[in-house]
Order: structure tokens, then C-alpha cells, then sequence
């Protein structure tokens, strides 16, 4: 899978790109990532991207030309998205990784800084994601969220593909809590289902604690999921 960064601080990205899995990933050539700079596609001695707004207004906005020029330097795979990370987007969901996934084979990214981007560049983006309802100073750590999110699910970035059936969100709920040894650690002892040997006992009490977190934690996502419980397949 490619990744394309449109970044004005390609720099931000050296140190995660080559740390745990997804380093891992990108070194075993699961993923290629590329970072290209809307500076390298300016006229001026200064290269300069970002101008007054027309109407007036607080802050600065990225002009048209650099991203113009700098989506239009790429290569366009078959199935490709083309990604402006903004407060305005679509939520991050293990859903949307799991989509983008699947299929898509070139992911673009857009990383917006001061106000956004002038709108005309909307014109080239499929679609808008947003990291929550905040704001951040920049559009790489949303970027880099994005890009971990979906990677993390591609075959051979992570050993045990069962893993991401048992994750948090994969199927509506939290994930369940995890021990390993000692089995008592300061008075603190592990669940006696958990050393029984008995799976059908430990998958039922892993189910129970899915829906007990999901429902202290999060009642918005446990009464999603009962929701869907209650639906019938067809």
C-alpha cells in the first residue's frame, strides 16, 4: 500500500515511520510512505505557501498553487483516496481503518495548517477525516493516526491477524482486560477463570467484561451495539 503525504514538515514523520510495527511494515515493504512539501512547488525566494484571507479575518490560508501542484506531482494508483485531515471531516472509526483497508491502495493526505486550505483545493479531495472535535496547530498528527490506523490492519503489519477481531470497536464493544504473570502481583491476583483452563469459561467472562466496560465506559457505543443486538439478520 502506498502513502502519500502532502506535508509542509515532512521531518515530523522520520522517527514514527521507523519505530514498532508500523517501522517494521514499511522496512519489509508492506507499505511504502512518501512525503512531498507544497514549498518545493513555489515560485518565490521565500516559498512562500500561505496568504491573507480574502474578506479579512484572523490567520493565513495555504494557497491553491503549491497543493495544486503538489497532489498533480503524484502517481495515481487504481484505487486511490485522496485525504484532507480537518476538524470538519468525518470522525476516525476502527470502522473507517478497516474500510480504507481493504480498499484502498494509495492513501493521500492532505495536512492542513493556520486556517485550512483555500477551498478551491476541495476540488482535488474525495474526502475529509477528522481526528475529533478539537483543533491541533497541524494536520501530520492526524495524518500519522490515519496512517497507523490503517496499516496496523494490513496482512503481515501485525503477526496474529485474530488480534484485530479482538480489539476495542472491532465489533461494537471495548476490549476485554488482559493479564500475564505473575499471577499475584502486590495482593493483586488474576481472575481464577483465567488460570482454570477452560476456554468455553474464559471466552464467556471475556464477553461479560466486554459489555460490562462498554456499558460503564461508553453507554453511547453499549447502546449502539444493543441496538444492533436486537435487529434481525434479515
Amino acid at each position: 500500500m502506498r502513502f502519500d503525504l502532502i506535508t509542509l514538515f515532512p521531518e515530523f514523520f522520520q522517527s514514527p515511520l521507523q519505530s514498532g510495527l508500523i517501522g517494521k511494515a514499511i522496512a519489509k515493504g508492506l507499505a511504502e510512505v512518501h512525503c512531498t512539501n507544497p514549498r518545493d512547488f513555489t515560485s518565490d525566494r521565500h516559498h512562500k505557501v500561505d496568504d491573507e484571507p480574502y474578506g479579512g479575518g484572523a490567520g493565513m490560508v495555504l494557497k491553491p498553487e503549491p497543493l495544486f501542484a503538489a497532489l498533480e506531482s503524484l502517481p495515481t494508483l487504481p484505487a486511490r483516496q485522496v485525504i484532507y485531515l480537518s476538524p470538519q471531516g468525518e470522525p476516525m472509526t476502527q470502522a473507517l481503518f478497516q474500510e480504507l483497508a481493504d480498499s484502498v491502495d494509495q492513501l493521500v493526505m492532505v495536512c492542513g495548517h493556520y486556517e485550512g486550505i483555500d477551498e478551491r483545493v476541495m476540488t482535488l479531495i474525495d474526502r475529509e477525516i477528522s481526528l475529533g472535535d478539537f483543533v491541533l496547530t497541524c494536520g501530520e498528527i492526524p495524518a500519522l493516526a490515519l496512517l497507523n490506523g490503517v496499516l496496523r490492519l494490513r496482512p503481515g503489519t501485525i503477526g496474529k491477524e485474530e488480534s484485530h477481531r479482538c480489539d476495542s470497536f472491532s465489533d461494537g464493544l471495548l476490549d476485554y482486560p488482559h493479564y500475564t504473570r505473575p499471577a499475584e502481583f502486590r495482593g493483586l491476583r488474576v481472575p481464577e477463570v483465567l488460570l482454570s483452563g477452560n476456554h468455553g469459561a474464559i471466552a464467556a467472562w471475556r464477553r461479560q467484561q466486554q459489555m460490562d466496560r462498554t456499558r460503564d465506559r461508553r453507554p453511547d457505543l453499549y447502546q449502539t451495539w444493543q441496538t444492533q443486538q436486537s435487529e434481525p439478520d434479515c
